[in-house]
């Protein structure tokens, strides 16, 4: 299966209309479906969602898998967001799973928290507790969601970081906020063959779990970082085999 990958193309104004078209028509010839790693949206508007369909119009057939993220919540519309995507023929991914022959997908937005020894612990004033929770109860729905995968190939996608090795660049000061190593646990138990998530426009294209899951950063900006044109992310994964890389 041939999966293209690119998040936080942060789909707004009106006067974006028909920015993002070669991205999607790219992604339909060079791949068999195409991941969407949250920030779909500039503002979470329902209408921002009805724009991102008339975009990926050009993705013609192909499936598109998504997950939120921060960006979607802004207006407190994730429902309305959620439903108008769906209707439009988006696989939105909150905890669920989508499979096509023997590859599955697992997605979830992820929260922040920290990585490593440096993570925040569920300690001290409430807030601080209710930050940790809602980055344990997103690894817990990853963890559901990989654990129901019957497929051979397991791909987990989301929009926060589950290593800190794809937030390298970001300063450090901003690194709890934008993943969270609760993340990584899931992927190395159930043995994801790869990650793929966003938010992060400054950090690191590549990096790997503990236990060696290939992880990238897909967030838009990264991937012109590295010279990729148009702005998409395609690996070729055969069942057996690892991810080749068609562009890098």
């Amino acid at each position: 299966m041939r999966i293209a990958a690119v998040g936080d193309v942060h789909c707004g104004k009106p006067s974006m209309a028909g920015l993002l078209q070669p991205l999607f028509a790219e992604a339909a010839r060079e791949a068999d479906v195409l991941l969407l790693c949250g920030d779909l949206t500039q503002k979470g508007h329902p209408d921002e969602g009805r724009l991102l369909l008339r975009e990926l119009k050009a993705a013609g057939h192909l499936p598109v898998v998504a997950v939120l993220g921060n960006h979607d919540f802004e207006s407190n519309e994730v429902d309305a967001l959620t439903h108008v995507l769906e209707e439009g023929g988006v696989h939105v991914l909150d905890g669920e799973t989508w499979e096509s022959g023997d590859f599955g997908f697992a997605g979830v937005k992820g929260f922040g928290g920290g990585f490593g020894e440096w993570s925040l612990a569920a300690w001290g004033e409430p807030v601080l507790k209710a930050f940790v929770e809602e980055a344990n109860r997103e690894s817990l729905k990853l963890e559901r969601a990989l654990s129901s995968l019957q497929t051979r190939r397991r791909i987990a996608l989301m929009h926060y970081a589950p290593v800190a090795a794809t937030v390298a660049g970001e300063p450090t000061e901003i690194h709890p906020f934008l993943g969270s190593s609760r993340l990584e646990e899931p992927l190395d138990r159930y043995h994801a063959n790869l990650a793929f998530h966003g938010h992060a426009h400054k950090g690191t294209l590549e990096g790997r779990t503990r236990g060696g899951v290939p992880v990238y950063n897909v967030a838009l900006p990264v991937l012109k970082e590295n010279g990729l044109e148009p702005a998409l992310f395609v690996v070729d994964l055969a069942p057996e085999e690892g991810p080749a890389l068609r562009r890098a």
